[in-house]
């Protein structure tokens, strides 16, 4: 049970700070124009409907928070040893959640995400002008990677260890 109180901080955790990224650069060009919370998560909501959307700022506005969740996913990968060490296990569990999550959701977001739902893909490639399935291709390497790093690096200093087929090292050394 308390494996899962700290799972649920972590992704409260991840969404304040991802969709936060958004409202932030959102409100910076002008266009936020409300937040909202459903069962199936948190939305914020723009000012310029989909399809009237163009020019870099959506690449802004919708790419901010994925940087900055995985930029802070590898910030906590190098520190991890530090974390680690915690002598507060609330704080050693809660940042080994956070950790996890930050370097697999947006990853995942941009890479299997966007078959099954639209997400921040669809600002990134107006705002960019690039290819969705290029930045799918690029971020499916990052997931991939960031499973690794999380296995290999991640795991063992926080003592996990599992079976699970998803979290077994790709090549062996």
């Amino acid at each position: 049970m308390k494996k899962i109180a700290f799972l649920v901080m972590a992704v409260f955790t991840f969404l304040i700070i991802h969709e936060g990224a958004h409202m932030v650069v959102a409100h910076a060009y002008g266009e936020l124009e409300a937040f909202r919370l459903h069962f199936y998560g948190a939305e914020v909501i723009f000012k310029t409907p989909v399809e009237e959307r163009s020019g870099i700022q959506w690449g802004f506005i919708s790419g901010s928070a994925n940087a900055l969740t995985l930029a802070l996913g590898y910030l906590l990968l190098a520190i991890r040893k530090s974390l680690a060490a915690l002598r507060n296990s609330f704080w050693r569990n809660y940042f080994y959640y956070l950790a996890l999550l930050f370097l697999l959701i947006d990853a995942f977001n941009l890479s299997i995400g966007p078959f099954f739902y639209g997400g921040d893909i669809g600002g990134i490639t107006v705002g960019f002008g690039l290819n969705r399935y290029l930045i799918q291709g690029i971020f499916l390497l990052v997931l991939l990677l960031n499973r690794e790093l999380i296995v290999r690096k991640l795991f063992p200093v926080f003592g996990v260890k599992t079976s699970h087929p998803l979290f077994q090292p790709l090549f062996k050394r």
